[in-house]
């Protein structure tokens, strides 16, 4: 019964209005650069969102694979400089939170837009199900364990926004997680979960972290292809698991799950991005875009050394020198 889930069926495509269509499309540069403009794919701050009229599929920035290469290439090696402009100055820290469907490609995300950051400065966590330890304590807690320092990049593959997305889909979790019934009651607790994570976002905020959240807004079609190819692959069927299709026939809760969280937890400073993701390699250029705007936004420069230590550095290449 479980691979019914991936027989064909009619391809949904998320934004069917024209109007729409046309504002959040990506522009083909004539040149080897490519115009994406991330304000397309932000979140409007107090906007609903509704999924069904965001694109899963939007205009390629790139002409050919090549061209992709090209342009991801571009964009690794500004993020480089600028990660390193990053750690020296030792100001801000960025944290970068990935959230989707299954299959929508995170992991790959991560791996190609990071490539060539230095992993000193760069750290990923990947969050499953609470520990018995985690358990004992709210539900931020274990996400503010893995928080990146100032001078470097913390990456959440999934995160605390589990709490009212997977939760929220499966609310018999809840009662493993020893919550008092005052606090468990279902008309109140995901309200009050969002304004847990908005307060804790601020704060991160005026404390010197810069968070960006991506959506990897993937199609049910598209899904299904990708399930298909990781069971029709022996060396991707490690990546197959029956719970994926378990947790596919509950895509329309998942949606509206995640059309609230969108929509109650975007703020101006740390705003949330629909990434169309049906094209994997388009949605890593506009996430990298995003990602290289926002370090080149922030205000950093190398630590300059004083006269005192100028004048130390100046006897020290003396006697290097000999």
């Amino acid at each position: 019964m479980g691979f019914l889930a991936l027989l064909p069926q009619k391809r949904i495509l998320s934004r069917a209005g024209a109007k729409r269509r046309k504002k959040r499309v990506v522009a083909l540069g004539r040149h080897n650069h490519m115009n994406i403009k991330p304000k397309q794919f932000r979140v409007e701050e107090g906007e609903k969102v509704r999924l069904d009229k965001w694109p899963t599929m939007v205009e390629p920035a790139y002409k050919s694979k090549e061209h992709y290469r090209e342009l991801l290439d571009q964009h690794t090696q500004q993020l480089i400089k600028l990660q390193s402009l990053h750690y020296a100055s030792h100001q801000y820290a960025l944290l970068l939170i990935f959230q989707a469907m299954d299959a929508a490609g995170k992991d790959g995300m991560i791996r190609h837009v990071m490539s060539g950051v230095d992993p000193q400065g760069c750290q990923v966590f990947s969050f499953k199900q609470p520990s018995a330890e985690e358990l004992k304590h709210d539900f931020l807690w274990r996400a503010s364990r893995c928080l990146p320092e100032r001078g470097r990049i913390g990456i959440f593959n999934r995160s605390y926004y589990e709490e009212v997305l997977v939760v929220r889909v499966h609310p018999e979790i809840l009662n493993n997680q020893g919550l008092p019934k005052e606090l468990s009651d279902s008309k109140t607790i995901w309200t009050d979960r969002y304004r847990s994570i908005v307060d804790f976002e601020r704060h991160l905020h005026r404390n010197g972290t810069r968070i960006l959240k991506f959506f990897l807004h993937v199609s049910k079609e598209e899904q299904r292809k990708r399930l298909l190819a990781r069971i029709d692959d022996p060396e991707r069927n490690w990546k197959f698991s029956p719970d994926d299709i378990a947790e596919r026939k509950l895509w329309k809760q998942y949606m509206k799950a995640y059309e609230d969280c969108l929509t109650e937890t975007n703020t101006k400073y740390s705003p949330w991005y629909v990434v169309p993701a049906d094209d994997k390699r388009n949605a890593r250029l506009i996430v990298s875009q995003v990602i290289r705007d926002t370090l080149q936004d922030l205000e950093m420069q190398y630590p300059k050394a004083d006269p005192e230590r100028r004048r130390e550095l100046r006897t020290i290449r003396k006697s290097l020198a000999g």
